[in-house]
């Protein structure tokens, strides 16, 4: 069984940076496509970023490309996102996501076959 454990979340400044992580156990890392959604208080869940199994190729929703990275490291277990200049609406609960489908498919919720268990990100201004 699958497990994500997501952390690096926290309180920052608008502009500021932080670096989210998630942990991968339970089944083969690197047969998994990885992503990251986020969801503020009263939204649905949106899609973030996702990252292929070889880590070549990654997607990104409009409102984070050119300031998030999402990577992984096969040899860890773990998958990465690197958000900079961050604004008062990256304010959310931000989830690890695992999908056995093509990550292509990862914008789609229903791709997703599991979720780590969400760490908050709030941007002060």
């Amino acid at each position: 069984q699958v497990q994500l454990v997501d952390s690096g979340g926290g309180v920052v400044q608008a502009g500021g940076s932080l670096r989210l992580a998630c942990e991968f156990s339970g089944d083969t890392f690197h047969n998994y496509a990885m992503g990251w959604f986020r969801q503020a208080p009263g939204k649905r869940r949106e899609f973030v970023a996702a990252i292929s199994r070889s880590g070549y190729s990654t997607s990104y929703t409009d409102a984070v490309t050119g300031r998030s990275t999402i990577s992984r490291d096969n040899a860890k277990n773990t998958v990465y996102l690197q958000m900079s200049s961050l604004r008062s609406e990256d304010t959310a609960v931000y989830y690890c996501a695992a999908s056995r489908q093509i990550f292509q498919t990862m914008g789609d919720i229903s791709a997703i076959s599991s979720w780590g268990q969400g760490t908050q990100v709030t941007v002060s201004s």
